[in-house]
């Protein structure tokens, strides 16, 4: 590995989201809990000035800090970072985020599939990634690039997701480790913290 800064996190966790996506999202973070000690990034799909509201819906379902992801900014544990509307969210191998406004990405960006590229770069088997619900393939690529770098890959399970597509296409790339409710989803991400 090639970084200082982001070595010192033991596991990192981002999450795809899309079309059915913030409903998700609210399950999810709620069943948290405030102690949560692991970054996550979320990239969920966005209109340009619909992040502000987001945040803030999100930061009420959780005592987790949730942080509208800006450039350059450290990512720490104990914080939910989202991708802004119009921009793709990566990680750094100076353990902070970057924001671009490289080409559309599954006619996407913020895209999935590049936050979840960059994250395998830097983190490796580090990294925990988790695909809900969504109306395109964005994730699929991005899950392929987990897996091979040794990190885990959770997939909603399409029969509870609000929009299958998106889980689905993940699914059929063969790298999920598992597939589970949204429920099982946070109970499993809480669980990363006892293991």
């Amino acid at each position: 590995m090639l970084f200082s800064e982001s070595s010192a996190i033991d596991r990192i966790v981002v999450i795809g989201a899309s079309a059915g996506g913030l409903n998700a999202l609210q399950l999810i973070l709620s069943r948290l809990g405030s102690m949560f000690h692991y970054p996550v990034l979320v990239c969920k799909h966005l209109g340009v000035g619909d992040e502000v509201g987001v945040v803030d819906l999100l930061a009420s379902q959780t005592g987790v800090r949730v942080l509208l992801a800006e450039d350059k900014m450290q990512i720490v544990g104990g914080c939910i970072y989202v991708a802004p509307g119009n921009y793709h969210l990566q990680a750094e191998h100076d353990g902070t985020l970057s924001l671009s406004i490289d080409e559309r990405v599954c006619h996407s960006r913020p895209a999935i599939d590049v936050l979840f590229e960059t994250a395998a770069e830097v983190y490796e088997d580090k990294v925990t990634a988790v695909v809900l619900t969504g109306a395109n393939s964005d994730g699929a690529a991005g899950v392929k690039a987990v897996k091979q770098a040794g990190g885990q890959v959770i997939v909603e399970s399409p029969d509870s997701a609000e929009v299958s597509i998106m889980p689905k296409a993940a699914i059929d790339t063969g790298c999920a480790d598992k597939i589970l409710s949204l429920a099982g989803i946070a109970d499993y991400l809480q669980q990363l913290e006892q293991d």
